[in-house]
């Protein structure tokens, strides 16, 4: 009850800030609950080849992403946020000025960027992929070639029960078998065997497989079935025979500038063979006949996933519940918890300025997870607890939102480290140290059980104070919860904040 309630938007944005390229598309919402794409932008960037030495990329690279992003957030200007979501994949994942970055990049867009965990990307890219096919397969293999990563799914109609995401693309085959733009057969064989070998590795979860129908997403894919289609090689999709067949012709070009595929842009040549050899790999290892290609993918994906959030159906919320049943949570004490921090947290004026319904998210997801650890201890349990956040497969969050929500796990008691505060970027502190103070005091609040339930506290925060007034004399008449606002107190001193008690007349 607590939720905020947000007004559809018209249009909505996913970005895609991918290893090799960055896009973005635009659709509009119908009343009919349908959305239809009426823009789409991509720039090939090459991130993943701009990453050198120890994973620093380079200024070439640097500046030409941000002006990409630039050009991306004129498109969105004006646009409110819950409207807008930007994903990072591989090549941020890996970089060693990550957080430089994005907050240029961030500066650049105008919005702010997630940087998504591997499986989280997989995930994306199949629900892209289901959501825009007109038939429904039962079992499936779906198949994503990134710039420097490859994400490949099992899924069983609308949902997938394998994701896995390899370190190999076709930009990072590219520049390590074919540098100088010499191509040779041996050197494909070698990236094809180095892609085989990466592949093996999760050969096995998919042997017992038996889906109906392959399906490729993403550039390289839509590429080579393009190419194949041209050269007159098949009619019905990628085939392993038009494949080889195609890997040939690559090898005969013997330069990349000899390379003619008028049916392929000239971006995408220049990180062609090591994309071909790594789907050449996919298919020898899981002996495919015949792959398909998606229309949808990551991007579409993003874009679904954010129109579920919009309409209430957010996966995260899903995910989190399923988390705290598998650990026996008791969730009508953290909707109790949930309800009493609400409560305070809804009296501060800031919030009216924050992300619609976002305070109230993460409030809850915290909620439902401060008491995940007891499945394994009771002493210490919310280190555990941070530790089951912090490690799990948490799907629709990003890598640093699972992280920020661990933090409000590990500190919803006890003592207060501000280290831990800190590792939270400057201009989302404050709004957690809300949402913490407000959760501690939910805790508390809710320590005991009573029979009358709780009464209604106002509550206040102004620059380094906190204030809290009870009503009447119900404090003096709770011993044990006066004894512990007083021990909050000296916790909140310890990093600067002071509490002050009140009571209301």
């Amino acid at each position: 009850m607590l939720n905020q309630n947000t007004s559809s938007p018209d249009h909505i944005a996913a970005i895609d800030l991918g290893s090799n390229s960055f896009h973005m598309i635009i659709a509009r919402q119908h009343e009919d609950g349908s959305i239809s794409i009426v823009d789409k932008l991509r720039e090939p960037v090459r991130l993943a080849a701009g990453l050198v030495g120890d994973g620093i990329i380079t200024e070439e690279v640097y500046k030409k992403a941000l002006e990409c992003l630039e050009r991306f957030g004129q498109r969105i200007r004006g646009w409110e946020p819950q409207s807008i979501r930007a994903v990072g994949t591989n090549a941020l994942r890996r970089a060693a000025n990550t957080s430089d970055f994005l907050l240029a990049a961030e500066n650049a867009l105008g919005h702010s960027i997630e940087i998504i965990s591997g499986r989280e990307e997989a995930r994306l890219v199949y629900l892209g992929v289901v959501k825009t096919l007109d038939s429904n397969q039962d079992d499936r293999l779906v198949v994503d070639i990134g710039g420097s990563s490859t994400e490949i799914i099992r899924g069983e109609g609308i949902a997938p029960s394998q994701l896995e995401s390899i370190q190999l693309g076709c930009v990072t085959a590219t520049c390590r078998y074919f540098p100088d733009g010499k191509i040779t057969a041996k050197a494909f064989r070698s990236a094809e065997l180095m892609a085989i070998s990466e592949v093996q590795s999760i050969r096995y979860a998919y042997k017992k497989a038996n889906w109906n129908a392959v399906m490729g997403a993403a550039g390289t894919i839509k590429a080579a079935d393009s190419a194949i289609r041209a050269l007159g090689l098949s009619k019905k999709g990628i085939t392993a025979s038009a494949l080889e067949s195609l890997a040939e012709t690559i090898i005969k070009a013997e330069h990349l500038e000899k390379l003619k595929l008028p049916s392929v842009n000239s971006d995408r040549i220049s990180v062609f063979p090591g994309g071909i050899a790594v789907l050449s790999a996919i298919f020898k290892t899981f002996k495919i006949e015949n792959m398909q290609v998606a229309e949808g993918g990551l991007r579409e994906g993003v874009l679904f996933d954010l129109l579920g959030r919009i309409r209430h159906e957010d996966v995260r919320s899903n995910n989190v519940l399923t988390m705290a049943n598998r650990y026996n949570v008791n969730l009508d004490r953290a909707e109790n918890i949930y309800s009493t921090a609400g409560g305070l947290l809804k009296q501060l004026n800031e919030t009216k300025a924050l992300k619609k319904g976002q305070a109230w998210d993460i409030l809850k997801w915290a909620s439902q997870l401060i008491e995940a650890g007891l499945a394994i201890a009771h002493t210490q349990y919310h280190v555990h607890s941070t530790y089951i956040v912090e490690n799990s497969d948490l799907f629709g969050f990003s890598r640093d939102e699972q992280k920020w929500l661990s933090i409000l796990v590990r500190l919803h008691r006890k003592k207060i480290n501000n280290d831990l505060l800190k590792e939270i970027p400057s201009t989302k502190r404050h709004f957690y140290r809300q949402l913490l103070f407000v959760l501690r005091l939910g805790v508390l609040l809710n320590r005991s059980h009573l029979d009358d339930g709780l009464p209604k506290f106002k509550f206040g925060m102004d620059d380094k104070e906190i204030n809290f007034t009870c009503p009447g004399d119900w404090l003096n008449q709770q011993p044990l919860i006066k004894t512990d606002l007083e021990k909050e107190a000296s916790y909140l001193k310890s990093i600067g904040y002071q509490l002050n008690l009140h009571t209301a007349e």
